[in-house]
Parts: structure tokens; C-alpha cells; sequence
């Protein structure tokens, strides 16, 4: 009966790619490398073969499919390591099977990342009322790419592995969007888009059979994702698996998702990959654990918001003293877990030049990116070094500026703003940042006169 209902689902995708669209519209697979998204490219892939072995005739596989995997950057390290594996699988078995699959990789803009928004921008750590991650990580990234796909060919569909057996809302949520009697419903937001869901049907015991039973189709081994599963299953998410020997005990339906999620109140997923053997995890759980209880604190809020305004109850965004403490603890925990597996990357170079730049941009000017590296690393960040030269433009503007000694602090910081714009090749805001800064001057100017 399980199979049955695997092959007919099979076939329907056959169907829908063959007969019912006789259009070249690419089909979009979001890949994140989880259970369901497995699943579905799995029997995706298993249709295409059938064509390929059935209908052996001209452009039958016409249809570009791509897998878009999104990486928010601040990833579950054991989940990323295993999606790149599988990605990297994924693109090379495509090729030896000359399927028309391709892998993309989508990724936050540097200014909408996790790190450059709470760090750089002092954005407070997002919560259920205040949920701006989802939007900046994970949506923009890959409607982008969908924009792109539409604008390119017209149309596009997206496959998701959504099941209506997952949760009462996801089932409401699938019944009210599908058109009685399609296949297709067209997407909430993009237009020109439509949404496929093939495995909507599928029950949980069916997912796990599928992934224990079948093997990959791209040559990956799956007993590592039911490992993963297995091992992150928190103590009250058990689920019954129909397994095919006897090693396969239960597997929970945790999900995984950013290590530094503070939208939830407990991270069960990650705390039972450290019961589970994974102690190298525990101080990414407990920082996580302390951005969470450290959100509030009035100790670390400025009273007003990033444009200027004052916050409610004087909780604004992050002051500078308490973003360079992220900063070092960050800095510190990739250090450590560097000498575990030198892969690990929690925050990139660029990152870390964006954090810098936003500083310089608030016309924070004390704080160096530079130094809280160096003085973790014990080695100087290759940044190119926002003070490059910084001596021999002091004699210099200190000759020209010997009628007006005070003007001098203010010239270094707009060619420090003007640099930090050719770093991110970005120079939008320049002219608003540098007569902002010289408006401060004057003000600043004008009260000490006053003063005086």
C-alpha cells in the first residue's frame, strides 16, 4: 500500500512535468536538505529517469529544474556541513546522468546579514514580536532568485515539500491555498509564480521509509540524515519510523534551523546533539542561551532607535560597549571550534569589514573591528585597514590645517566614511553620511562657543 502510494505520486509528477505543462517554465526545488525537501527531490529525480528510460526521445527532458538551498550563514554547523556535502553530490550526479537539475545557493546580502545587523546596525536579537530575520535571511535571498527565473522566462513553478500531515495550520494553510482540482495554485506573493506541492499527502512514516528504504538517486547516504535526526530528536518529539533493519531506532521530528535562533525559547534540537554525543556544540547553545537573556537589558539598549528617534521605554538598539562583547564571545567560540574543524566559519571577513563600516557610518569612530580580531586571533585582520596611512595623512592635515587645528578630527573621519564606501563597493548615503557628520560638527562647534 506504501508503495503504491509513492509510485502514484511518482507518476503524478511525471505527469505534471511531461503532459499536463507543456511548457518550458523551470521548476524551482527548495532544497534546505532536510527530511520532506530529501524526499522530494528524491522522487522528482526518480520521474526524470523515467522519462529518460520510457520516452527516449528529443527535449522530452526540456524543463530546467533547479535546487535552491539557502544558507542564512548562521546555519546548524552539522546541517551546513551536511547539505554542502549533498549539494556537492547533487550536481556532479545530475551531470553523469544528464538530468537538466541545477544547484544554486542563494545568500543573505551583506547588509541583511544575522551579524552585520546586530552588530554592525545594533539591531536587537529577533523575537516573536520583533521577527526581522526571516524577512532579511531567508525570503529576499530566494525571491530574488525567483524574480530572476520569471523575469527571464515568463513564468515559474515552485516545489515545496509542505505535508498537511505535519500540523493542523500547515493543512489549513495548504486547503486554502489550493485550486480544487489543480495541481498548481498560484503563489500569495510573486506573481507569475505557482506552487506544486507533490508530497503533501505523504504521512511521516512514509517520509522515513522513503529515506530508509530508497536509495539516493545522486549517490549520498542517508543513514547520516536519519543519524542527524535520530540524534537531535528532543525528549518530548517521538515519532514511530518504518525502518528496514533492526539499527533504525526512533526518530524525532526536530527541525533545524539558525544556531542563533532566538525566536524560540529553547533550542531542543541542538541541546540533544550535545546529550547525543556533540559537546563541541555547547558553547554555540549557551552563547545562543545569553543573546537571549541579555535582549532586555537596559544596560545594553541605547534609548533611541537607528534613526534617532527615541525607543520605548529607552530600549532601542544595542550600544557600542555590548556589541564589541558579541563581537569578542563570537570571535572567541569560532576561534576554539576552529581548532576542532578549521571549516568553521560563524562570521566571514566581510561580515566583519560591513560591522566596521556600519560603525564608522554612526560615526562610531572608537571601536575597532581590527582589534577586537587581533586581540582574539592574536593577528591582524586583513581588512585592508581602514587606517591605511592614516600617519601620512596626519602630517598632511595637520600642514594644511594649521589655522584650524579642530577641523582636523572632522576631515579623518569623512575620508575614513569615504573609504569604507569603496569597500563595499556600495556608495549610496556617502553625501547624506558626510553632511551629517559635518552638520554634528558644527552643532558641536556652536554649543562649545555657547559655553565658552
Amino acid at each position: 500500500m506504501m508503495s503504491k502510494r509513492i509510485e502514484y505520486i511518482t507518476n503524478e509528477i511525471l505527469d505534471q512535468y511531461l503532459y499536463a505543462d507543456t511548457s518550458y517554465k523551470p521548476w524551482i526545488i527548495g532544497f534546505s536538505g532536510g527530511k520532506d525537501s530529501t524526499v522530494l527531490l528524491t522522487l522528482v529525480w526518480k520521474a526524470l529517469l523515467r522519462i529518460k528510460e520510457e520516452i527516449p526521445l528529443p527535449f522530452q527532458l526540456r524543463r530546467p529544474i533547479y535546487v535552491i538551498c539557502n544558507d542564512t550563514m548562521v546555519e546548524n554547523p552539522i546541517i551546513a556541513s551536511y547539505v554542502n556535502e549533498v549539494l556537492d553530490k547533487i550536481e556532479i550526479a545530475a551531470r553523469e546522468q544528464d538530468l537538466p537539475i541545477f544547484v544554486r545557493k542563494t545568500i543573505p546580502r551583506l547588509e541583511d546579514s544575522f551579524w552585520v545587523n546586530i552588530i554592525g546596525k545594533g539591531y536587537p536579537v529577533p523575537n516573536n514580536a520583533f521577527r526581522w530575520c526571516t524577512e532579511k535571511l531567508k525570503i529576499k535571498p530566494t525571491s530574488r532568485f525567483i524574480i530572476e527565473q520569471v523575469d527571464e522566462n515568463g513564468e515559474a513553478i515552485i516545489l515545496i515539500g509542505t505535508r498537511s500531515d505535519e500540523s493542523a495550520s500547515r493543512a489549513r494553510s495548504i486547503k486554502k491555498h489550493e485550486i480544487r482540482g489543480k495541481r498548481l495554485t498560484k503563489h500569495t506573493l510573486h506573481k507569475n509564480t505557482y506552487v506544486y506541492a507533490p508530497i503533501k499527502e505523504l504521512l511521516l512514516e512514509e517520509i522515513w521509509y522513503i529515506i530508509n528504504a530508497m536509495p539516493s538517486p545522486w549517490g549520498a547516504d542517508n543513514s547520516k540524515l536519519f543519524g542527524i535526526y535520530m540524534d537531535a530528536s528532543a525528549d518530548d518529539y517521538e515519532c514511530p519510523t518504518v525502518v528496514t533493519d533492526k539499527s533504525h531506532g526512533s526518530c524525532g521530528q526536530s527541525r533545524f534551523g539558525c544556531w542563533t535562533c532566538t525566536v524560540v525559547k529553547d533550542d531542543k534540537s541542538m541541546r540533544s546533539l550535545i546529550n547525543n554525543g556533540r559537546e563541541w556544540m555547547r558553547p554555540l547553545y549557551d552563547f545562543r542561551e545569553a543573546l537571549v537573556n541579555e535582549r532586555n537589558t537596559l544596560n545594553n539598549r541605547m534609548p533611541t532607535r537607528r534613526d534617532g528617534s527615541p525607543a520605548i521605554n529607552d530600549m532601542g538598539t544595542y550600544t557600542y560597549e555590548y556589541r564589541t562583547s558579541i563581537l569578542e564571545r563570537l570571535l572567541i567560540i569560532q576561534r576554539d571550534l576552529q581548532d576542532i574543524d578549521s571549516k568553521i566559519e560563524l562570521i566571514t571577513d566581510q561580515e566583519l569589514i560591513a560591522i566596521q563600516v556600519n560603525w564608522y557610518r554612526d560615526f562610531n569612530f572608537e571601536n575597532s573591528v581590527s582589534f577586537i580580531y587581533n586581540t582574539v586571533y592574536n593577528k591582524t585582520l586583513d581588512m585592508k585597514d581602514q587606517n591605511e596611512k592614516f600617519e601620512l595623512e596626519s602630517k598632511l592635515l595637520k600642514e594644511v590645517c594649521s589655522d584650524c587645528p579642530d577641523n582636523i578630527e572632522l576631515i579623518q573621519q569623512l575620508l575614513i566614511l569615504q573609504k569604507n564606501k569603496s569597500l563595499l563597493k556600495k556608495r549610496w548615503g556617502l553625501k547624506n553620511d558626510i553632511e551629517r557628520r559635518i552638520e554634528d560638527h558644527i552643532k558641536a562647534k556652536k554649543n562649545a562657543n555657547k559655553k565658552n
